[in-house]
């Protein structure tokens, strides 16, 4: 199995930016699906973007399009999420997940976990 470490979260205003990472170690990260979730305080955990393994297919969720970039650098197992023109809705906790198969939007469809990093942004 992988283990997922996030980081990069912190406070930050509206308008500016953050870049999240995901360490991986353990199995091959090239070989997993990775995805970004977040889940605010007392709402369900959501899903934000997936990328492939390879890199080269991404799905977002509709609102963070255009603000937000997935990205993988497989040498160096690691996932980052750099998020532009943040809003305070943005504000929870961020996790990273690996999946083995297809590009799910769904967290069930990823069986590893990060224990997630927080990301608040103040209006």
């Amino acid at each position: 199995q992988v283990q997922l470490v996030e980081s990069g979260g912190g406070l930050v205003q509206a308008g500016g930016s953050l870049r999240l990472s995901c360490a991986a170690s353990g199995r091959t990260f090239s070989a997993y699906t990775m995805g970004w979730f977040r889940q605010a305080s007392g709402e369900e955990r959501e899903f934000v973007v997936a990328i492939t393994s390879s890199g080269l297919s991404t799905s977002y969720k509709d609102s963070v399009k255009g603000r937000f970039t997935v990205s993988r650098d497989n040498a160096k197992n690691t996932l980052y999420l750099q998020m532009d023109s943040l809003k305070a809705e943005n504000t929870a906790v961020y996790y990273c997940a690996a999946a083995t198969v297809g590009l799910p939007r769904d967290k069930n469809g990823y069986p590893y976990w990060g224990r997630g990093t927080q990301v608040t942004v103040s209006s």
